[in-house]
């Protein structure tokens, strides 16, 4: 089975496994897991922050920075396809009493200073205040599209200079750094605080860490404990991630390698729309011409052992990863072209 619907899929490597059976664990509440403050250490290092903290996953590292970074009844401005918004279950409402104030990015979701400041509101007694700027990166809904420092700079530098604090979802941070050539410290260096997986084209099976400031990570260290995120000999878990990180890093361009060349070969079939050029990082997403279309090729390609995630009606996402090689990517490709033959 070639599985294409994320990099979510994969599996943990030799070297991983032998980290996890060998860690050395404590009771991490208690800050106590020597694991799980190395890899703490090394992901603050790594981002250029202060500190960092371990959660189970990207959603609750977003969301402990929202908590951390806003009052109740304050906006966060985020891009109207972002993750925060549409597939984190309302949290920030639930958990935060925040509200999002979503804005449509041009090209490939990108947002600009001029596209944030539009949406900015001062609180009144009629309006709520923006509280927060989250931005994406790369942007998960928009292909996997690269957002250049040069505009993360800008939007941080003036919301900034207007008291606002800066998050950045940086689930795929690193996957951003090898498209752009910057290191992932540069991409994350204009935030307040970032959030990036591990358990996405780094490999690992479970977490993800939240950097920035000392003082923020220890209160979002509380809030962690209130969502129920308290986890104790985790080190299990944090090992795979210290591996990921010295071993995975530098493989991600090879996963951007692969999702191009599909996109060359799905771009040549009939009835499906995307342009390759576009196709940045390890995501591909296209459009099928035809009514019912998108079921339809999905199911066909898991009758064909490949397996697509279908994310709208017309739309369908493949996402590339370390479990996919070349090989996989050709008999990917053959699926469509025997589906897509007789449209």
């Amino acid at each position: 089975m070639i599985d294409l619907r994320s990099d979510t899929v994969t599996k943990p490597t030799a070297e991983m496994r032998e980290a996890m059976a060998a860690a050395e664990v404590g009771d991490d509440v208690y800050a106590e897991d020597p694991t799980v403050n190395a890899l703490q250490r090394r992901a603050a290092e790594l981002l250029g922050k202060e500190a960092a903290i371990f959660v189970p996953s990207g959603t609750m590292g977003n969301q402990l920075a929202i908590a951390c970074h806003t009052t109740r009844g304050s906006e966060v401005v985020c891009e109207a396809r972002s993750h925060v918004f549409n597939y984190e279950m309302g949290a920030m409402a639930a958990i935060s009493g925040v509200i999002p104030r979503p804005v449509v990015g041009r090209d490939s979701g990108r947002l600009s200073w001029e596209d944030v400041r539009a949406a900015l509101r001062q609180q009144t007694s009629h309006f709520s205040g923006t509280g927060l700027v989250a931005l994406e990166n790369t942007h998960n809904m928009a292909g996997g599209s690269v957002l250049s420092p040069e505009a993360a700079r800008e939007i941080c530098a003036n919301a900034r200079e207007r008291g606002l604090p800066t998050h950045l979802d940086g689930a795929r941070i690193f996957n951003a750094a090898a498209a752009s050539g910057r290191t992932a410290s540069e991409l994350a260096e204009p935030f307040d605080t970032v959030m990036f997986c591990l358990s996405k084209g780094l490999g690992a099976p479970v977490g993800s860490l939240l950097c920035g400031p000392a003082a923020l990570v220890e209160r979002a260290w509380i809030v962690r404990k209130m969502l129920g995120g308290g986890m104790r000999q985790v080190g299990v878990l944090a090992a795979a991630g210290l591996v990921a990180l010295d071993t995975m890093v530098d493989r991600l361009a090879e996963d951007h390698e692969h999702a191009k060349r599909l996109a060359r070969g799905l771009a040549a079939l009939p009835r499906l729309r995307l342009d390759p050029e576009k196709v940045q990082t390890n995501i591909v997403i296209f459009h099928v011409d035809r009514d019912g279309g998108s079921a339809e090729l999905a199911a066909g390609c898991l009758a064909r052992k490949v397996k697509i995630h279908q994310i709208g009606p017309s739309a369908i996402r493949c996402v590339t990863h370390k479990d996919v090689d070349g090989e996989d990517i050709d008999r990917a490709l053959d699926a469509f072209r025997e589906i897509t033959a007789t449209w």
